[in-house]
């Protein structure tokens, strides 16, 4: 019988669009990347590794540990090695695909519903854990698209953070801490077994590219038919059942499944059949999927108010039942690294020091992770468990580590609590248990798989023990096993039921119960594709063939005689030689009767890249000789082979004996019946003789000849040497005279350059206070020359002047300013040049600032006049004030002498409240003038009169408009009334407020 299951993987894309009210947008990855000290050069590392013009479809936030006094410039750093928009993060804003977001000097961060949240934390200095709150909020919210990166930086910010991570089936990267400025934020962070990729951070962009692509841009496999018995996912069961003795397969699919996805993304694979191949071939693949299955994410008091009911309603009840006892026994199945065991072993010891009682406590803590349970006995714990405890508990019941910077459990808590490894479905149970904490454990199993725990939980439990399970878990169904005790807390009673009272088959798994016959079909290998063969050209294919029928053999050599290659079966002509084997020379491998044709031919051929070819040689193998004909010749320049390296070719072609040597073996048959064997061998090897003395002859004559032309060569170079030698020795004579006058040169100019040093001093020191007194002034200065060529200005003129650091020595009038008229600034200043009288104005820029711009001549200390000093003093909150001031006085002044006129002035401000309501109109509308000033303008006038009283005040500007309306009374009345409507505008020609003078029209019944 064939079952499908449907592995399915959120889908992202790499060009998500943003949110908006129409539609959902599609989920994208979410990288936070945490960092401390050292982290700005590991940030520079990251995004100059990142593609500048890749839109990676993922969003990127900063989460950096800042000063909280001072200005943060990360933004603008970040922003010189990446290509996406860079944001410093403000309340609210909203994460797009693309781009880079820098938590704000001062704040905590968290994010929710795709938004960044900012928050200022309790302490703004000392300890915080901003990486481990931003994580763990991003995990929360994202889930399985929440990626964790920690870079450098002490301490251990960002451990608990990961963890919450990599429990939502996110992907966890450490920088490795060998390429960390500081390493103890790495460290940490690897410690807890939870990292997927070990990074120097310029590599990290690539395998997150990588993932996130593979991971996101598609499901992973959709509608994976997988067939029993011989199916993918009962394989990968078996094969970590083999490797670690635990059986996965009545857990919850879609969790398993998940996290094999992850695996199968880091690995970049994408078919179930893939990954059962890895997990065969890759031996550490099964641990990492286990350790990937068991993600043990707790902490201190999880839930607590869970725990304060534990605390306050059970753990005095446990006691009060031990008076008689004197024991309590305890059992936590899935203890992960232990804060779950040693937070009940804590309350027991408040309650019992409290109680002033002495208990004998058995708490066992179990887990299937030998490495969990070895976190657990270790008892250390980073000093983010802070945020989890208060700071009594972490007083009493803690040590600090300065080696390990970290937590370390009390001996007297550390006591309470028996680890051991432990698997729940497959070990026999603790029994005569007072209360079982099995806390998030049961999520992740099938419902068949519940029923045997919680029957096996109910076994292991005394008469009225306690479960005590997780806040998604339950024992509905299984009423007859225990009762509520609080069902918010998830707090159960074992009920006395006979079924369950005789024990149960342990170690009976799903995987353990199969016949012989279903494990070995389980077992068989999945069908694998043959694998694709490299497709020949038809010249490759002709070659081979060729090859494989000739019985040519042979050697590619270099000039040298190095062998590079053999070809055929060459051990008859050459026969390795004792020493270093690294490097074979043909010319020493060769065998005897072989060795100075080969030498000889070489030679000719480095000389005229020809064909050298020696025929019937005799070689002797053993004691045997065989004929060769040896050819040897240059190798034409390929791909492979640069022209710069000659290449020959070696070529062995077996042959038989010489016909002199034929047709002397036949006439000695017919001449001379009767000669032996022995004569004619003789024969034989007088003639190989002879031919051998030939070749040394013609061998040795080539010697001769080239040892002779070096002669003459070395001759002529000799007395080229000796020429060159007396013109050096004349060039030294004239060099030791330059040196003595050199050397004289030398001490005066060391004494020179020691006054100049001094004066360099002084001048770096007056220029450095002028700097800071410059810079401290915060008054924008500018120097320029009788040219009106820029020489020096402070960082403040940038914001009224667009200056970078290459404008010195630019004309000033070639620069653009920020300045309202900026024409005016250039007449000034050649105005000062020329009259030297100082002058002072006020100016305004384009975005809104004030400025009292002083001009006065640039005078050095012989009183001569080199350029213009332009300041500039920012008087734009004394010119607000001053404009506020003015138009509070104008109101009162004109309040005053409206307030007893017989017609109807209203004052309003452009937000149309009222600020003035006289008494003629509190004859005419009937509201008091107390009652008018806590009303809006629109109050006053009819809706569908709204319209046409907003187009007038609009077309306002120092001009009063005159117009007929009407205006609501008191009562609810309308009057008709014309309706003079005046601007009040400030300095700037900017309307503040409108005074409306209203009386009713003639022949209205008031």
């Amino acid at each position: 019988m064939k079952k499908k299951t449907n592995i399915t993987s959120a889908t992202s894309s790499q060009q998500a669009k943003p949110t908006t009210k129409k539609g959902k947008s599609e989920k994208f990855a979410v990288v936070g990347i945490g960092a401390s000290a050292g982290g700005l050069a590991a940030f520079e590392d990251f995004f100059s590794g990142m593609p500048k013009e890749l839109k990676t479809g993922f969003a990127f936030v900063l989460v950096q540990h800042l000063a909280p006094d001072h200005k943060s410039m990360l933004t603008e750093i970040i922003q010189r090695y990446t290509s996406m928009q860079v944001f410093e993060v403000t309340d609210g804003m909203k994460v797009q695909p693309n781009c880079t977001y820098i938590i704000p000097p001062k704040y905590d961060m968290a994010f929710a519903k795709g938004e960044l949240h900012l928050s200022e934390p309790i302490k703004p200095r000392g300890q915080r854990f901003t990486i481990d709150f931003f994580f763990k909020s991003l995990a929360k919210d994202q889930l399985e698209h929440a990626i964790g990166i920690i870079l450098s930086g002490t301490g251990s910010d960002g451990t608990l953070g990961i963890k919450a991570i990599r429990d939502s089936d996110g992907m966890v990267m450490v920088q490795q801490p060998d390429t960390a400025e500081y390493d103890g934020m790495p460290r940490s962070a690897i410690a807890t077994g939870l990292v997927d990729y070990e990074l120097a951070p310029s590599l990290m962009p690539a395998e997150l590219i990588d993932y996130v692509c593979h991971n996101f841009s598609k499901a992973l496999s959709e509608n994976i038919e997988l067939q029993e018995p011989d199916n993918a996912l009962d394989q990968i069961f078996m094969l970590l059942l083999d490797k670690s003795g635990h059986d996965f397969s009545e857990y919850k699919s879609s969790s398993i499944i998940r996290r094999i996805e992850r695996r199968m993304a880091v690995h970049n694979l994408s078919s179930l059949n893939d990954y059962v191949s890895c997990l065969q071939t890759i031996p550490s693949e099964a641990n990492a999927l286990f350790n990937d299955l068991l993600i043990g994410v707790t902490r201190f008091f999880r839930d607590l108010p869970a725990f304060k009911i534990l605390e306050e309603q059970i753990i005095p009840k446990l006691l009060a039942e031990a008076a008689d006892t004197d024991f309590i026994r305890i059992w936590v199945p899935g203890c992960s690294s232990g804060e779950e065991a040693y937070s009940i072993a804590i309350i027991l010891k408040e309650k019992m020091k409290l109680l002033k009682q002495r208990v004998n406590v058995q708490i066992f803590a179990t887990d299937i992770s030998s490495k969990a349970i070895a976190a657990a006995r270790y008892g250390h714990y980073p000093v983010s468990i802070n945020e989890d405890l208060s700071q009594t508990r972490v007083k009493n019941f803690f040590n600090f580590d300065t080696e390990s910077q970290q937590f370390r459990i009390h001996k007297e808590i550390r006591d309470m609590v028996v680890f051991s490894e432990h698997d729940v479905i497959l070990d026999p149970p603790f029994s005569k248990l007072d209360l079982i904490s099995c806390r998030n454990v049961l999520i992740y199993m099938d419902i068949s798989l519940q029923k045997k725990i919680l029957s096996l939980f109910h076994y292991a439990l005394k008469s009225d023990g306690i479960l005590f399970l997780g806040s998604s878990e339950n024992v509905t169904g299984y009423t007859t096993l225990f009762s509520v005790l609080d069902s918010k807390t998830k707090l159960y009673r074992k009920k006395d039921y006979l079924r369950y009272q005789q024990p149960l088959a342990f170690g009976c798994s799903k995987l353990l119960a199969l016949t012989d016959k279903e494990y070995k079909a389980m077992r068989a290998p999945l069908h694998t594709p043959a694998p694709v063969r490299k497709i020949r050209s038809l010249r490759e294919i002709t070659e081979q063939a060729i090859l494989q029928h000739l019985p040519l053999s042979g050697a590619l050599i270099n000039d040298l005689g190095d062998i590079l290659y053999l070809h055929g079966r060459t051990g008859q002509y050459l026969e390795p030689v004792s020493g270093d084997a690294s490097a074979y020379n043909i010319l020493k491998m060769a065998r005897r009767g072989l060795q100075f044709d080969l030498t000889m031919a070489l030679s000719k051929v480095r000389k005229k890249p020809d064909t050298v070819h020696h025929s019937a040689l005799q070689v002797k193998n053993n004691e045997h000789y065989l004929g060769v004909d040896l050819t040897l010749l240059a190798v034409t320049a390929t791909p492979d082979i640069p022209s710069t390296t000659p290449v020959f070719l070696v070529l062995f072609e077996p042959c038989q004996p010489t016909p002199a040597s034929q047709d002397h073996k036949a006439e000695s048959i017919t001449t001379t019946t009767d000669l032996s064997a022995d004569n004619a061998e003789q024969n034989n090897e007088i003639r190989r003789l002879k031919q051998q003395l030939r070749i040394k002859d013609e061998y040795l004559q080539s010697i001769n000849e080239s040892l002779e032309a070096s002669n003459q060569e070395l001759k002529s170079s000799n007395e080229e040497m000796q020429s060159i030698n007396e013109e050096l020795q004349s060039s030294n004579e004239e060099l030791e005279t330059s040196k003595e006058e050199l050397q004289s040169t030398n001490e005066e100019l060391n004494t020179v350059n020691s006054e100049l040093q001094d004066k360099l001093l002084d001048l770096y020191r007056l220029n450095n206070d002028m700097n800071n007194l410059l810079s401290g002034t915060g008054i924008a200065t500018i120097f320029v020359d009788l040219n009106l060529k820029i020489m020096r200005f402070t960082p403040a003129a940038t914001k009224i002047i667009n200056f970078i650091a290459s404008d010195i020595g630019r004309p000033i009038t070639d620069i653009h300013s920020n300045l309202i008229n900026d024409t005016e600034l250039i007449t000034d200043v050649r105005q000062v040049l020329n009259t030297l009288i100082p002058k002072s104005r006020e100016v305004e820029t384009k975005l809104g600032h004030w400025y009292t711009m002083q001009l006065l001549a640039y005078r050095t200390i012989d009183n001569a006049i080199e350029g213009c000093v332009i300041t500039f003093s920012d008087i734009t909150e004394i010119r607000h004030e001053r404009e506020l001031i003015r138009e509070k006085l104008n109101l009162v002044h004109l309040g005053s002498l409206m307030h007893d006129a017989r017609d109807a002035f209203i004052m309003q401000d452009l937000d149309g409240r009222i600020l003035a309501w006289n008494n003629g109109a509190v004859r005419l509308y009937g509201w008091t003038e107390q009652q008018a000033l806590t009303m809006n303008i629109s109050q006053h006038i009819p809706s569908d009169q709204q319209e046409q009283a907003s187009l007038m005040i609009a077309k306002l500007n120092q001009v009063s408009q005159s117009y007929q309306s009407q205006r609501l009374h008191k009562n609810g009345s309308l009057l008709d009334v014309s309706v003079t409507a005046t601007a009040l505008v400030n300095e700037s020609d900017n309307m503040y407020a409108v005074v409306n003078m209203e009386r009713p029209l003639e022949g209205q019944k008031l």
